[in-house]
């Protein structure tokens, strides 16, 4: 078989695409008009290209971050090495300051070259600690004040980048000579680095990652496909000219690929441009407690290989595909859309076979099972895609059947009914967000209440706060506590040592406090107190297990000096005292209550424990508790009371998930701003000629607003619709039931605010677009 001009057929087939396709894209970028349209079809592509780049840089991303996690990590095990000229004895010095953790850690050198942490130049001496820059920066600003109270070690260095997870991690080490082996919460490590243990990722966390993926990604995948459609009809006019010198219909639309192939790739170039300076930014900024190095911004081979060379086939695909229904003639050019009404029997088929893949698995997690992921992505891309499928008939339906109205309504509405599918369009992105949002927000609601334990609080514990630390002796603890009642808007504060030591010969504990005579009195009514006494305390109705251990009752506790296991006997002559009733709640402080002379606090798994209350419910008195306990008890946690209590794998997600949101809003409202200035553009002929025939400019702006409106609205109604309707499948899964169905009004306001100050952005170029100056043609 021979092709045109006796070329053979594959070779010649290839050849004619292969010039054709160039020739469409000189032509994309020929004249003021093609430049225009082709700028703006690279300006959606591109923020589109930046988007996925940036999606697929986030497994390189977490990968890289992981990594320096387990460098700086130590290698700890239940048999520790033993001490050379390399190890060091490491003890958790974190702390927490209005909201914001960081991580410490106090070292302490065992030999004469021990290991540096990654990031680190020298090892710190006592009297001196490294920190992260971030940390430097708030210790150095007047907001770090308090902060600076808690540290009386010198800075004499900063971290590097390999032993931070992200640019605004706040962490330190801090020199120490105080740290003894063999000790509570102290350790003694070889060498840093090796992969930590991790508990699995629960089942429900993971169908949320995948539904997240593709609600944040799916409307840059429309978005793309928008933008490659751009100024459609200006070029069937080209194409139409083109007829006229010769060319047949085949070719016409090869040439048509080959513009939307220019733009595309002039896109792929704008989006290396955009992703480039966003990942130099990436470091600056912080959302939701995350944070990355630049570096680490790198695409995944894959997956960046993926969207050069799928977004320049994607816009090649869209331009044949929009001319399936086009017939250019030399004379003009007709479009069978015009005068054949949109079905709407297939554009229920993707919806329906989303809900066919999702509700099968309905139950399957309710009892902690596991599901495929892959089937629920798919349902999920089906169910979403009937938002975009089913807007361009619903707006054509609507609007067909409307008539009168003012001058700018019946401008609007018979400019939808010409050509309902360009504004269709131009919004389906932001209506596919809200959908796909309004069901991530149904589903968090579901697996936050899962992943949420709920603490019922009286009014009166709403300004206490509970303080434990690691071992603490009884004069460390006075010391401590002390130190908590004077602190300024602290109402007051009990503090001791105590430890629940096993009964011998049951499978019963014991609570023992071992603490001064003066802070026994505050547990109990123990009369005349000496060093080296033991009591008893019991509440007025306590009774069988819930009593403390009646004389003579052995407990196991350490040998002398901390060394091997041994008993000790509650003493036969113990008195048995009224207790106290607890700082907090209707408890009795009930327990075995020894002074140091009787039993060596050093002898039992102890800690210190301190409730404390506050005058107000502010940050400020918090943080000064914070730290009147760090120089003793740098590890100590300090928990001011909280009504629930969420899951840190579950709000690690959550983070991630609130973060790339921010992205793919403001890229729908760039890329919408985008749509809007190239429609109006393309009707600027039509504008100027009603301005010249005396139609009001206010008119006109009137109605280019109510044709943003009508789409936007229907569009919103049906993504509400859709968004509910997925929401309610994917709680099938969890076995759960919708609590809120009014999950939509949130994200509908968000989408109706933002497409609004998107049409408000476009009214500076719709009055330049009525000039007399959008009369002339090339």
């Amino acid at each position: 078989m021979r092709g045109q001009g006796g070329e053979p057929g594959r070779s010649g087939a290839l050849r004619r695409w292969g010039r054709d396709l160039l020739m469409g894209c000189r032509f994309a970028f020929s004249g003021r008009q093609g430049q225009v349209r082709t700028l703006l079809t690279a300006v959606g592509v591109g923020l589109g290209v930046a988007m996925l780049l940036l999606a697929a840089s986030v497994p390189h991303m977490l990968s890289e971050r992981q990594a320096r996690t387990d460098a700086s990590g130590g290698l700890l095990s239940a048999d520790e090495p033993d001490p050379t000229a390399h190890s060091i004895l490491v003890a958790d010095a974190g702390t927490s300051y209005h909201g914001k953790s960081i991580e410490g850690t106090s070292l302490k050198a065992e030999g004469s070259h021990p290991v540096v942490p990654p990031g680190v130049d020298r090892f710190p001496k006592p009297g001196q600690m490294v920190v992260s820059p971030a940390l430097r920066v708030l210790l150095d600003s007047g907001e770090g004040a308090e902060l600076r109270k808690r540290f009386h070690s010198r800075v004499v260095g900063t971290i590097g980048p390999q032993g931070l997870s992200g640019p605004k991690d706040l962490s330190l080490y801090i020199g120490s000579d105080q740290l003894t082996p063999h000790t509570l919460n102290v350790h003694r490590m070889a060498a840093f680095g090796g992969t930590q243990e991790r508990a699995p990722v629960s089942p429900m966390l993971i169908l949320l990652g995948a539904v997240a993926c593709v609600v944040l990604l799916m409307p840059v995948a429309v978005f793309i496909g928008t933008a490659a459609r751009f100024g459609g009809e200006r070029r069937d006019q080209r194409l139409a000219a083109l007829r006229l010198v010769g060319a047949d219909g085949p070719m016409v639309r090869r040439v048509a690929a080959g513009e939307s192939l220019g733009g595309a790739l002039l896109g792929l170039v704008i989006g290396s441009v955009l992703f480039v300076l966003a990942r130099q930014l990436v470091g600056q900024f912080e959302l939701f407690g995350i944070s990355a190095f630049p570096s680490d911004v790198v695409p995944q081979a894959a997956l960046g290989l993926l969207v050069v060379v799928g977004i320049p086939a994607v816009a090649v695909a869209v331009s044949v595909f929009a001319l399936r229904k086009v017939a250019i003639e030399p004379l003009g050019v007709l479009r069978e859309a015009a005068g054949r009404r949109r079905r709407v029997v297939w554009r229920l088929l993707p919806p329906a076979l989303g809900l066919a893949l999702l509700l099968p698995l309905a139950g399957s997690l309710g009892g902690g099972g596991s599901v495929n992921e892959y089937q629920v992505v798919a349902a999920v891309v089906l169910l979403l895609s009937g938002v975009a499928l089913l807007l361009p008939w619903l707006v054509e339906r609507l609007v067909g059947m409307v008539h009168g109205g003012a001058v700018s309504w019946q401008l609007a509405v018979r400019r939808l009914q010409l050509s309902s599918g360009t504004a269709s369009r131009s919004v389906s992105g932001i209506t596919v967000a809200v959908a796909g949002a309004i069901a991530l927000q149904m589903l968090l609601a579901a697996i936050g209440a899962q992943q949420t334990q709920s603490t019922v609080l009286t009014r009166a514990q709403e300004r206490q706060v509970s303080v434990s630390a690691a071992l603490a002796s009884p004069t460390t603890a006075d010391h401590l506590t002390r130190a908590l009642t004077a602190t300024p808007g602290v109402a007051a504060a009990r503090g001791y040592v105590e430890a629940f030591p096993d009964v011998k010969g049951g499978e019963d504990t014991a609570r023992v406090v071992v603490a001064s005579c003066g802070t026994l009195r505050q547990l109990a009514d123990i009369g005349s107190c000496r060093d080296g006494q033991v009591f008893r305390s019991t509440a007025p109705s306590s009774t069988g297990s819930e009593a403390p251990p009646s004389p003579g009752a052995q407990l196991l506790v350490a040998g002398a000096h901390g060394e091997g296991q041994a008993t000790w006997r509650v003493p036969t002559g113990t008195a048995t005292v009224r207790a106290a009733r607890e700082f907090w709640g209707d408890g009795y402080e009930e327990a075995i209550l020894a002074t140091p002379a009787a039993l060596a606090a050093d002898r039992l798994e102890a800690g210190y424990t301190a409730f404390i209350q506050l005058r107000h419910n502010d940050s400020g008195t918090l943080e000064r508790v914070r730290t009147a306990i760090y120089r003793d008890a740098p590890a100590a946690s300090v928990l001011q009371m909280q009504e629930t209590k969420v899951s840190d794998q579950f709000a690690g997600v959550r983070k991630a998930i609130f973060a790339a949101a921010v992205g793919v809003l403001l890229l729908i409202g760039a890329s919408m701003v985008v749509t809007q200035a190239e429609q109006l553009r393309e009707r600027r002929r039509q504008l100027a000629v009603l301005v010249a025939f005396g139609t009001r400019r206010a008119t006109l702006g009137a109605s280019v607003l109510w044709q943003a409106a009508v789409p936007v609205v229907l569009g919103l109604v049906l993504a509400s619709v859709f968004g509910m309707g997925l929401g309610w499948a994917l709680l099938r899964l969890l076995d759960e039931g919708v609590t809120d169905w009014f999950a939509f009004w949130p994200m509908t306001a968000v989408g109706a605010v933002l497409i609004a100050l998107v049409t408000l952005t476009s009214l500076p170029l719709l009055w330049r677009l009525m000039r007399a100056e959008g009369l002339q043609s090339e």
